[in-house]
């Protein structure tokens, strides 16, 4: 049997909005994508999706990547492929920062980054309420949903309290157990299946 068909769980019939999160299926062993969890900042069948890979800390801290902000020591998570050479972030300081877009409720992204820096100064935004990714996930229109189609990602719901309070190395499996029972062969199946 071919090992996608092996995955291939047709329950998964969920729509896509913006706040859900996309689990992607355990064959999918790239840098970006294996064993990511995205979150989806925007859905649209006919102009295309985006979003941020949640689960994929970088090895370095803010002020090591830009030197725009205070002395911040927040850590970096790898956003996706797309624009990989530019800082984004998301945010749960409501309209403290002018020019936010909230897409689900409680959580924003983007932002006035002078606003950002002064909150940083105060001590208001803090590593505990502001993440920062480099590039993001993008599909063009359609593209999403062909993939869904496929079954390479799984769609959960979730709330922005409970996705920041999940450890980042344990997110793509919490988030795959509330998937359902269907779900489970999904984690037994190794990193590296080169390794068996």
């Amino acid at each position: 049997m071919e090992l996608k068909r092996l995955f291939q769980i047709h329950s998964n019939t969920r729509h896509p909005k913006a706040g859900n999160l996309l689990l992607s299926e355990p064959t999918m062993n790239d840098l970006h994508f294996g064993r990511s969890a995205v979150l989806l900042i925007e859905h649209n069948d006919s102009e295309g999706s985006f979003g941020i890979i949640m689960n994929k800390a970088l090895n370095v801290r803010l002020n090591e990547v830009v030197d725009t902000f205070q002395d911040f020591e927040a850590p970096v998570y790898l956003g996706g492929p797309v624009a990989d050479n530019q800082i984004f972030f998301m945010h749960t300081l409501g309209n403290l920062l002018p020019d936010a877009f909230e897409f689900m409720d409680g959580l924003y992204w983007g932002g006035d980054t002078e606003a950002l820096n002064a909150l940083i100064a105060t001590g208001i935004a803090t590593p505990d309420n502001v993440r920062f990714f480099i590039g993001y996930a993008g599909w063009s229109a359609g593209q999403l949903v062909q993939e869904l189609e496929r079954n390479a990602w799984g769609v959960c719901k979730t709330d922005a309290k409970t996705l920041l309070d999940t450890p980042v190395d344990q997110l793509w499996s919490r988030y795959v157990d509330r998937l359902g029972k269907e779900y489970e062969i999904w984690k037994r199946f190794p990193k590296n299946p080169e390794d068996n």
